[in-house]
């Protein structure tokens, strides 16, 4: 029992011994954490050189965009081919995607040999003998009577501009075919191809193998987002903002990048930590100088990194008692496939003995432990090297996506990762220790290379099918240069209708008179009430006017809410909330005994037959009080004053918001005689001339007309631009058939004309991956203000995203980009129908001045207009390209609906004073 003892001893002490003189004599190949977090911030570095326009040329690390924009969703189907060039076969597959509810992917392939003469011969041999292959597989698999989509495997760095072209940088691993660098290898497959009349294929993608294990490994779990190859040659690419990709046009969404890592340190940036070794691997390569990091980590090298650490310590005395055969001084005679077998667990160190008798050596006890030791360190220094810069990549990653933790898978593939019994468990726990901050699952790729280029080409298929239906879609909203003038030459009509006596009962734009027959001149002042009835909220506000030198308006104000249950009860509930809340203000002022002029700005179609006479149209905007439609509001309002008993008010003015946007304007500038509010909901004043208003007596001096335009296309006329989407969101109004023109361009309605159109994308499978949530269903979820965050320009996709999500709706990348562009798409439309309709407005006031010139300024005031990032600059466009004799300046209104109601009270005033003198 003590000689057991004793032997196991014996052989631990051995074991320490030999361990101990490798670990001296490789000491530099042993990477501490320290190190290896180095690095990875190196190899950071080097990914943002790639990635800058500037610094790209020199750059070791290429960060080569792919043009592979999207990750599979599941909905990809069809027959594949794909070609797969790079390693020591080459192969031709057919791939069947099918959906169907079930995820399923059929391969069938075929292998085909590389030989020397066609991997160091000329370029035509190397893509006829491609051809020549794929047209024997069809032949053999029977399939050459139909066309076929396919994906090109090309394991090598090529420079991309588009999905279908790939300009070869430079051969790697044992490569050297002449005549193809700096060539498009797409163009020259087709060549070859066209030699073969009876192959009718259509090369959509060229497909790095490591873009390919991304998007194999994708189409089974989605969180893949990074591809990473370990085995003759090593390579990662992964998924980057195309906001941070300056060699590409455009920031919208993701793009893969293949990073072609195996170059790190090709600029001397790892010198430090290269030994004597890897320089004479170098030095003996048909690439000297290149691939740096490649050759300390690919299975193209390690074994033979390992005979000349072998070679070495053998002549120095440490191995095999100073004994060399030949075949360890010959070149390539230690595999990496020797180095995974002798580190395998159980049955190493007897794999280790055989191998170096095969070499002709005859190794003792001792020598098998230190040889298994050197390829433990050779191979572990290769898992390490590789964790750092694939941390570098998740580091980016999760930065990219501004998370604290990220969680994401890698699809991995390679040899040397797949056979080598240690390496994958290596890799993963160092990668971990180095990003705890990352949680990373890691996904074996199946057929990476080959199935993957069919991936890509399944989903470049989808995408322009996709594109295709999105296109068709997204092109009803379009508006041509002859719909726009077509649009300001209905309006023009409608206005005349609306003003002349005859057709005005049937105008679809009422042109209301407003009685305001004046803009400010600055010699108002005094104290006025103000109320801001348009919306959800109302105010009461008490304004302060100075005259002369040094005019001024002072403002102060409360807002209070205005309940569903009152917008949609009854009209004198509505008029005793009101009145309850002029109440408070007044309490909350301290002036509820003054007697103040007010003017009510009442947002909503009125026809008034004087100032303070204001008989209501309709409803919009989503009030449906009742009793309330063909009464005079200011009489409603009196009334409630009178039964709550408690104040009197004199009531001067009933004001639209859009008219106290004018007056608000011309107080600053005596030009604005246009008034135009784009927020909840749509409307346009203008001063007239009196001798244009045939529904008003008396043809001296000018009134403003609040033209009420929302109710424009009411009859009709504008059918042709109206989709579906604006049908449907009719039908679901309060008022079906009524403010058509509104329902198109104003804030009330643009989300939901977008929600509406998300829902047809989600039923043809477009979006969402199909699925339809509650949310989505859910009318009004899509508010206008999301319209405004998500076309921000400031806005990463990421935060439309969020967005979404906020909403209930489980976006990928390519999801928010869509509806980023349905958004655009329905804003635009709306400021290009403004545009039109506003230039009709000032082509009309330069006619009636009978100019060829007209300057003109227009008070702006809505949410639409001043929080949306694009509304304001295309509606601005629209009305130079539309109405060009006009030069019109926009002036953001500062408050029109309250401020504008005190000015029109303090105008009316004055122009009743100046009447009784």
């Amino acid at each position: 029992m003590f000689a057991v003892h004793l032997l196991a001893f014996y052989f631990t002490k051995l074991k320490e011994d030999q361990i101990k003189k490798v670990d001296r004599f490789l000491y530099h190949m042993r990477l501490s954490d320290d190190v290896l977090l180095d690095v990875m911030t190196r190899f950071q570095a080097e990914m943002v050189k790639g990635l800058e326009r500037d610094a790209h040329p020199t750059a070791a690390v290429k960060m080569l965009p792919t043009f592979v924009r999207s990750i599979p969703d599941g909905s990809e189907n069809g027959d594949f081919l794909a070609l797969d060039l790079g390693g020591s076969k080459f192969r031709v597959l057919k791939v069947k995607v099918s959906e169907g509810g079930k995820q399923n992917v059929q391969m069938e392939s075929q292998f085909y040999p590389t030989p020397k003469e066609i991997t160091h011969g000329n370029g035509t041999e190397l893509f006829d003998y491609v051809a020549d292959c794929l047209a024997d597989f069809m032949e053999t698999k029977n399939i050459k009577h139909k066309k076929f989509p396919l994906g090109f495997t090309f394991s090598f760095p090529c420079i991309q501009t588009k999905l279908d072209e790939g300009v070869l940088l430079s051969w790697t691993k044992y490569f050297k075919v002449r005549g193809v660098q700096e060539t498009d290898v797409i163009s020259s497959l087709c060549h070859a191809l066209r030699k073969h009349k009876d192959v009718d294929v259509d090369v959509l993608a060229l497909v790095n193998d490591t873009v390919g294990t991304m998007m194999t490994c994708g189409y089974d779990d989605q969180r893949c987002e990074v591809g990473v190859i370990i085995g003759t040659g090593t390579n990662a690419c992964y998924m980057e903002e195309m906001s941070n990709i300056d060699l590409v046009e455009g920031d919208e969404g993701r793009m893969c990048i293949n990073t072609e890592w195996g170059a790190f340190g090709d600029d001397g940036s790892l010198d430090d930590l290269r030994t004597e070794f890897d320089r004479e691997i170098d030095l003996g390569s048909i690439n000297p100088g290149k691939q740096l990091f490649e050759k300390m980590i690919s299975g193209l090298y390690l074994g033979e990194l390992v005979r000349l650490i072998l070679l070495k310590m053998a002549k120095k005395g440490l191995l095999f008692s100073g004994k060399i055969s030949t075949a360890l001084r010959t070149k390539g005679k230690v595999e990496t496939k020797h180095v995974a077998a002798m580190e395998k667990r159980k049955e190493g160190l007897q794999n280790t003995k055989e191998i170096l008798m095969e070499l002709g050596l005859t190794p003792s006890e001792e020598d098998c432990i230190a040889v298994q030791h050197v390829c433990t360190i050779v191979s572990f220094r290769s898992a390490n090297l590789c964790a750092a810069a694939l941390a570098a990549i998740l580091t980016r990653l999760r930065e990219n996506k501004k998370l604290i933790r990220l969680r994401t898978t890698v699809g991995m593939d390679g040899t040397l990762y797949k056979t080598h019994p240690q390496y994958p468990k290596r890799l993963h726990k160092v990668v971990r220790r180095l990003v705890p901050n990352c949680d990373v699952r890691f996904l074996l790729s199946e057929s990476g290379s080959g199935k993957g280029a069919a991936m890509v080409t399944a989903v470049a298929c989808r995408l322009v099918s996709q594109r295709k239906q999105i296109d068709e879609i997204l092109a009803s909203f379009e508006l041509s240069e002859k719909n726009l003038i077509d649009v300001k030459n209905k309006m023009s009509e409608e206005l005349e209708y609306g003003l002349k006596k005859e057709t005005h009962a049937t105008a679809t734009v009422k042109m209301l008179p407003t009685y305001v027959c004046g803009t400010p001149d600055g010699t108002e002042k005094g104290k006025f009430l103000a109320l801001d009835l348009g919306g959800t909220n109302f105010r009461v506000l008490l304004v302060k006017i100075r005259s002369g030198r040094r005019k001024s308006v002072r403002m102060y104000n409360k807002i209070f809410a205005i309940p569903l249950e009152i917008m949609q009860g009854t009209g004198e509930e509505l008029f005793d909330h009101i009145v309850q809340c002029i109440a408070d203000f007044l309490e909350y002022m301290g002036i509820k005994g003054a007697r103040l002029p007010l003017g009510f700005t009442f947002s909503f179609p009125c026809r008034q037959a004087s100032i303070d006479k204001g008989a209501l149209v309709e409803w919009t905007k989503g009030f449906k009080a009742t009793d309330c439609e063909g009464e005079d509001v200011v009489d409603m309002l009196r009334e409630a004053i009178k039964r709550r008993n408690e104040f009197d008010l004199d009531i001067v003015a009933v004001v639209n918001d859009t008219v106290g946007t004018m007056m608000t304007c011309g107080y600053e500038d005596p030009n604005c005689e246009i008034g135009f509010i784009a927020g909840t909901g749509s409307n346009v004043c203008y001063m007239e001339e009196m001798k244009n208003i045939e529904i008003v007596e008396g043809t001296e001096g000018k009134m403003c007309i609040n033209t009420e335009w929302g109710g424009f296309g009411d009859n009709g006329c504008i059918d042709s631009i109206r989709t579906k989407y604006d049908k449907e969101v009719d039908e679901g109004s309060l008022n079906p058939g009524k403010q058509r023109y509104e329902k198109m361009t104003s804030g009330m309605y643009l989300g939901e004309i977008v929600r509406q159109i998300l829902i047809d994308l989600t039923k043809h499978g477009l979006l969402f991956r199909g699925r339809m949530s509650e949310s989505l269903r859910t009318r009004g979820i899509f508010e206008t203000k999301f319209l405004s965050h998500i076309e921000s320009d400031r806005l990463a996709l990421l935060q439309v995203r969020r967005i979404l999500q906020q909403l209930g709706l489980d976006s990928t990348c390519d999801d928010s980009i869509i509806v980023k562009e349905v958004c655009g798409a329905v804003s635009k439309r709306a400021a290009q129908l403004c545009g039109a309709g506003l230039a009709a407005i000032v082509e009309k006031k330069r006619k009636n001045r009978n100019l060829e010139h007209l300057k003109i300024t227009v008070g702006v005031d809505g949410t639409l207009y001043k929080l949306h990032p694009h509304f304001s600059g295309i509606l601005r466009e629209t009305v130079k390209e539309m109405a060009p004799q006009c030069d019109v300046t926009f002036m953001l209104s500062e408050d029109g609906s309250g401020k504008g109601a005190a000015l029109i009270t303090a105008v009316a005033k004055r122009l009743h004073n100046v009447g009784e003198n």
